[in-house]
């Protein structure tokens, strides 16, 4: 008994100064996020993860709900589309055809109301909210310089376009797995726009894609800074209400008291509310007969900026699969809004893991997955 009381002794101590460790060299950051992930039985970020942090809401105004196809339900789920629904674990599965919802499901207790972290699907619509900014006239266009808006990046040639393009030559360290990476740093630390600040361009910038998540986050703080508005206020007003989402969303906060927007991912709403995002650069940004955004800009976003890379355009994912040019938006965890204007098909998938990954190729094996069921359920084949 005396030599156990001796090892928790020494443990408590080990345990004592890691922490006081963590404080002093600036990580204490990795507390939170033992507290939040480990703490809560999982391994990494997860969906439902929102509620562990200060949100802001992006109110909605008058909702108007998704027609429902006339087929509404009645296709028949393909096996590997049910395969990869158990084994991914989804939570949501939409198909909308024509602007209908032709399809819909959900798992275990979500339902068409359910709020998911969108992760890095929300970096399609922070950069949407530029193509709003640049129409507001609160931004030129895709050529001003960062270093209008903050000193930082001065006597740097990067550009609004260059952050919205993953092209800016940030030293950005774009890992998961690293509890030391400035990736972790950003999801769990208490001054996110300290973090970004503090980065410098190592690279010159406007040459090719590097994906680095600090890209958007600092797009977003360029955007407030423009603007003059909270960025959860912003996007309510430029697309929340206009669109007529059918519930308000929230968008997760860093822990500073100025309370800024992790851009780079994290806004929790549902399935059918991230579809309407498809629909609109379909529609070339328009909705309701208003031009929401710029015609120009979506254009611009949903085609390769570089033609070396060509899986990539202004904050959205591209893809030539079956031969159609397809543009989607993308979360950690395998979140999708898939839209292909050609056969007028817009999916969305939700779940708590993403497929393996296929060598050479952009995108995960479960996203041409899901585009395959879609065009079996649809007889689109």
């Amino acid at each position: 008994m005396k030599h156990l009381k001796s090892f928790f002794k020494i443990l408590l101590s080990f345990i004592v100064l890691i922490v006081i460790v963590l404080y002093i060299t600036d990580y204490d950051y990795i507390l939170k996020g033992v507290r939040v992930v480990y703490g809560t039985g999982h391994t990494t970020a997860f969906i439902d993860d929102y509620t562990y942090f200060e949100n802001a809401e992006i109110q909605n105004g008058n909702p108007k709900p998704w027609p429902k196809h006339k087929n509404y339900n009645t296709a028949t789920p393909t096996e590997s589309l049910l395969k990869n629904n158990s084994e991914l674990g989804t939570v949501a599965f939409l198909i909308i055809k024509n602007d209908s919802i032709l399809y819909e499901d959900y798992a275990n207790s979500y339902s068409a109301a359910s709020k998911t972290n969108s992760f890095s699907m929300a970096k399609s619509i922070t950069s949407a909210l530029l193509g709003k900014a640049i129409q507001d006239g609160y931004i030129d266009d895709l050529n001003q310089p960062v270093g209008d808006f903050y000193k930082e990046f001065k006597n740097t040639k990067m550009t609004v376009g260059d952050l919205s393009s993953m092209a800016s030559g940030l030293n950005w360290d774009e890992s998961y797995t690293s509890p030391f990476s400035v990736t972790a740093r950003s999801y769990y630390d208490d001054d996110l726009a300290e973090t970004i600040l503090n980065l410098k361009v190592t690279e010159e910038p406007g040459k090719e894609v590097t994906y680095l998540s600090g890209n958007t986050q600092l797009l977003g703080m360029v955007i407030q800074e423009a603007s003059g508005k909270k960025l959860a206020t912003y996007l309510s007003e430029s697309f929340w209400k206009p669109m007529g989402m059918e519930q308000s969303a929230l968008w997760q906060l860093d822990d500073n008291e100025n309370q800024l927007a992790k851009t780079y991912c994290c806004i929790a709403s549902n399935a059918r509310d991230f579809a309407r995002f498809g629909k609109l650069y379909k529609d070339n940004g328009r909705w309701g007969g208003k031009q929401l955004i710029p015609s120009g800009f979506v254009a611009k976003s949903i085609n390769p900026r570089f033609e070396k890379n060509d899986d990539y355009g202004y904050g959205f994912w591209l893809s030539d699969y079956k031969d159609k040019e397809i543009f989607a938006m993308r979360g950690i965890l395998g979140q999708y809004v898939i839209t292909i204007p050609e056969d007028n098909l817009i999916i969305v998938r939700l779940g708590h893991q993403r497929g393996a990954s296929l060598e050479g190729k952009s995108f995960t094996k479960d996203f041409y997955d899901y585009i395959d069921a879609a065009y079996t359920m649809t007889h689109l084949n």
